[in-house]
């Protein structure tokens, strides 16, 4: 999960073009955000959630 926890993750992550500017916006939070910000209410895309647990798969055959 640490490669993955970052808000461009997270279902609530938005990245709009304004002004000719890239914004990025936690839509659950409502304020400007990064990408590789972390909050605990972090909660992952589903592609996200499908590599964490084939990445633990992984591990418990080695």
């Amino acid at each position: 999960m640490k490669n993955y926890h970052c808000c461009a993750t997270c279902i609530h992550f938005s990245a709009e073009r304004k002004e000719g500017k890239m914004v990025y916006l936690c839509t659950r939070l409502g304020f400007e955000t990064k990408t590789n910000y972390q909050f605990d209410c972090w909660t992952p895309k589903e592609h996200v959630k499908r590599l964490i647990e084939k990445e633990k798969r992984m591990r418990n055959h080695d």
